[in-house]
């Protein structure tokens, strides 16, 4: 069975009966007015501007749209490449021609941004009714884009995002960069301060070390039990080439617990 729009409307817990579904062309101006149109080098904000205004011709536009619309923008063929989801909070300006839109980029179905790619049925339509549009095709979810890896100064992660990089196909390049090294890191319990400084040496690397905390938040380490790790953040102390000696990476470990005072204000045992 194909997939359609319905599914993932239904997965997001989007009505389709309470949303519009709008795709935009690349034009100079829009065909229904004087309004200037959008290029392949617009950026959000002028996409959203674009949307926001609409005709006030309510043979064009609904004279009382609703509350969410889906915002697709043409490709190559009947190709429609997914945007936003963007919510109206009401009519702002009307001058009898056209009208302006307070709209606002919603989180919802923000995870495919950019990667799902729907069949366009009809294409001299560019506004549809949900339930119609729930019927179109899903031709294509892309890979997610990379996201580049930011260098291990830059490293402050909370407990989701250590789950997403551990995972996910867009933070490929991180886990490579965690698996070059070994090193000191520090978990810090946001809630009350208390730090904890762990190693990764030996055998294990960085990536391998934290991929145990993203499996069950503890790591293994009797300290960590019973905590919840949805307060746990992850940074890098230092972090040494798999050569490194294992009496180096050991005197760092020590340095760090003495500097933080992990072992007599923190979660370290020893």
């Amino acid at each position: 069975m194909a997939l359609t729009l319905d599914s993932i409307f239904r997965s997001a817990e989007i009505d389709p009966a309470q949303i519009q579904v709008i795709r935009h062309a690349f034009v100079g101006k829009r065909e229904d007015s004087e309004m200037q149109g959008i290029h392949a080098d617009s950026t959000d904000q002028e996409i959203l501007e674009y949307t926001a205004q609409q005709s006030a011709n309510p043979r064009i536009f609904p004279a009382i749209p609703p509350s969410i619309w889906v915002v697709f923008v043409k490709e190559g063929g009947d190709r429609a490449r997914f945007w936003a989801v963007v919510r109206n909070h009401g009519e702002v300006s009307n001058d009898g021609s056209s009208r302006r839109f307070n709209l606002e980029v919603a989180d919802d179905l923000s995870d495919l941004t950019n990667r799902l790619v729907i069949g366009w049925r009809s294409p001299r339509t560019w506004r549809l009714n949900g339930p119609t549009a729930s019927h179109y095709p899903v031709v294509e979810i892309a890979d997610s884009r990379p996201i580049p890896f930011p260098g291990f100064d830059s490293l402050v992660l909370d407990y989701p995002q250590l789950q997403a990089i551990m995972r996910e196909h867009r933070y490929s390049s991180w886990r490579t960069a965690l698996s070059s090294v070994i090193g000191i890191y520090l978990i810090t319990d946001t809630r009350d301060g208390r730090h904890y400084v762990g190693k990764a040496d030996g055998v294990d690397n960085i990536r391998q070390r934290w991929s145990a905390y993203a499996a069950n938040g503890h790591g293994g380490n009797v300290e960590l039990r019973g905590l919840d790790p949805d307060f746990f953040r992850f940074s890098l102390l230092r972090v040494f080439d798999p050569s490194t000696p294992t009496r180096a990476i050991d005197m760092s470990e020590s340095h760090f617990k003495v500097a933080l005072d992990s072992r007599k204000h923190g979660l370290n045992r020893n």
